[in-house]
């Protein structure tokens, strides 16, 4: 799944930001904006597994949680995900649709015993079906990162592998906690994290990212922004101020060769990221906040480390 099909899924499905946001000055939510509530909590649809039953027959309906499945070593439990997984682990496993649009029947035709579902106004009535159906559902919202630990440990309950995710999250946030310390002596460049160029999609305030721009001890340059994932403005990046352009969209969509030239970026520092693991609110949290701290602070390199 590209860099700008992953924000656009987010920002379109999760009705998390619409139109063009105007950033500093703008005029309130872009249309279609809806505020997402910090104690959305995980919630199961359907008949509830007994306590203690492990699910062994489970469906994902995104990348990041077929990522925790595979994380919490229950690949084998996996019977169907969604057509946006890339995974090797589940190249030839059936495809029963996307994000907003599972297919109800599909999924049923598997006999899962668990749904893994990020909810969101696009899913929300297939989903619902498939409890109505006797499906297991478990929603798992994804919104920071402190719902991706709880949707961790909800799935390591779900799955009886408890302990894998308790240690997977006493990585990430040591992982954080350690990143948080070495940032803190360093530099704070404005950094516009862009996940497409047309439309120009960038990680806003509320994103799982901007906390992670935070952690690295980065600003988030579109911290005017009105929604977690908006379509930025011009005018907007010209205001931003920015010291660091991270490009997330990868090399086949195209590089921003249109924004490079504008008064205010061509001094910026334009950097690739290398992976996907900050753009799935997943187990892969720790390897891309060590992965984007270092591409923002290159002078570790320079001084041999801290």
């Amino acid at each position: 799944m590209s860099a700008l099909s992953t924000a656009l899924t987010l920002a379109l499905s999760l009705g998390l930001g619409a139109g063009v946001d105007g950033g500093a000055g703008g005029a309130g939510k872009p249309a279609g904006a809806t505020t997402t509530s910090s104690a959305e909590a995980p919630r199961w649809l359907g008949p509830k597994p007994k306590a203690g039953a492990a699910a062994r027959r489970v469906i994902t309906l995104a990348p990041s949680l077929t990522e925790t499945v595979l994380a919490l070593g229950a690949g084998d439990r996996l019977v169907g995900v969604s057509r946006f997984d890339e995974r090797p682990e589940v190249k030839a496993l059936p495809r029963v649709g996307g994000f907003v649009d599972p297919s109800v029947e599909a999924v049923v035709a598997l006999k899962p015993d668990l749904v893994l579902v990020q909810p969101a106004p696009g899913n929300q009535q297939p989903v619902e079906k498939m409890a109505e159906l006797g499906t297991p559902v478990l929603l798992l919202p994804l919104h920071s990162v402190a719902q991706v630990l709880v949707a961790i440990r909800e799935c390591g309950k779900a799955l009886g592998r408890e302990p894998a995710a308790d240690a997977l999250v006493e990585k990430i946030e040591r992982t954080r906690a350690q990143v948080r310390r070495q940032a803190a002596a360093l530099p704070h460049p404005r950094v516009l994290f862009v996940y497409g160029w047309e439309p120009l999609v960038v990680t806003g305030p509320g994103s799982f990212a901007d906390e992670l721009l935070g952690d690295a001890g980065a600003v988030n340059a579109a911290d005017q922004a009105t929604s977690p994932y908006p379509v930025y403005s011009v005018e907007s990046v010209l205001r931003a101020r920015v010291d660091v352009v991270v490009n997330a969209v990868g090399v086949h969509e195209g590089g921003g060769d249109k924004l490079r030239g504008l008064p205010g970026l061509k001094s910026a520092r334009w950097v690739e990221l290398p992976s996907q693991d900050l753009l799935h609110p997943g187990p892969q949290l720790a390897e891309g906040l060590e992965m984007l701290f270092r591409l923002l602070h290159p002078e570790l390199k320079r001084d041999g480390g801290r």
